[in-house]
C-alpha cells in the first residue's frame, strides 16, 4: 500500500475510545468481590476504566486448559506440565470494531477446580471479575504487582488492535498473589499506544 495513502487514512481515521488504567482499580474490584450479586453484575473493571456502560460494550471470553510451561511454572511455582486455565478476553465499544486491549489471564486449575463455574466460559462475563471468581474458592488477593515496557506491535497485533503505522503496544503484565503470598492469578495485557493511558497514584504515610 503507498505511504501516502495509509496517511490519508490516518487522517480520516475515527477517533476511538480511550482507556484510562489507574492502579486504584484493584482496590475497586476488591471492595465488589463481595457485595450483592446486582451490585457487580450493574459494572466491570472496563466500564471503570472506559466511563463506558455495560450495555455500550461487546465482550468475549475463551477458555482452554494448557500444560503450564518453564515460563508459567516458575512464575506460579509449580511443577511444568501442571493444568493451567488459559482465559482470552476481548473487550470492544459496541459502536467500533478493536478491541481495548488484548487480555491473556493464567490460573492453576487446581486452585479453583473446587468451584466447576470457573472453568466454563459460558459464565462469563463474571459480575465482579477474578476477585470475586477467586473469592468463591477461598481465596483472598492480597497485593497485585503490574509491569509495564513498550515495543513495536506484531503484525497480528497491530491488525487486531488496528493500529495505525508507527504506533508501539504497551505491554502490562499482572501478578496477583493472595494473603499468604502465592501467586494466583497472572494476566498479560496488550493496550494500543495510540489510545491507551496508565496511571500510577501513590499515597505516601505521614510523617
Amino acid at each position: 500500500m503507498p505511504k501516502a495513502y495509509e496517511v490519508i487514512t490516518d487522517e480520516l481515521r475515527r477517533p476511538r475510545s480511550a482507556l484510562l488504567r489507574d492502579n486504584h482499580r484493584h482496590q475497586w474490584e476488591k471492595d465488589r468481590a463481595r457485595r450483592p450479586l446486582t451490585t457487580r453484575a450493574a459494572t466491570g473493571a472496563t466500564e471503570h476504566d472506559s466511563g463506558l456502560r455495560v450495555g455500550d460494550l461487546v465482550f468475549h471470553a475463551r477458555y482452554r486448559e494448557v500444560a503450564a510451561p518453564p515460563r508459567l511454572a516458575a512464575v506460579f511455582g509449580i511443577p511444568e506440565g501442571i493444568p493451567l486455565l488459559e482465559r482470552t478476553y476481548r473487550t470492544r465499544c459496541a459502536a467500533e470494531s478493536a478491541p481495548f486491549s488484548l487480555v491473556t489471564s493464567y490460573l492453576v486449575r487446581e486452585m479453583i477446580a473446587a468451584n466447576p463455574e470457573l472453568l466454563d466460559d459460558a459464565n462469563e462475563p463474571w459480575p465482579g471479575g477474578t476477585q470475586n471468581q477467586l473469592y468463591t474458592v477461598g481465596i483472598e488477593v492480597g497485593r497485585v504487582e503490574e509491569r509495564v515496557t513498550a515495543r513495536p506491535p506484531t503484525q497480528r497485533e497491530r491488525r487486531e488492535l488496528d493500529l495505525p503505522p508507527g504506533t508501539a503496544v504497551i505491554l502490562l503484565r499482572k501478578t496477583s498473589y493472595d494473603i499468604t503470598d502465592r501467586v494466583v492469578d497472572l494476566s498479560e495485557v496488550t493496550l494500543p499506544g495510540d489510545r491507551a493511558e496508565l496511571l500510577f497514584t501513590t499515597f505516601l504515610e505521614r510523617w
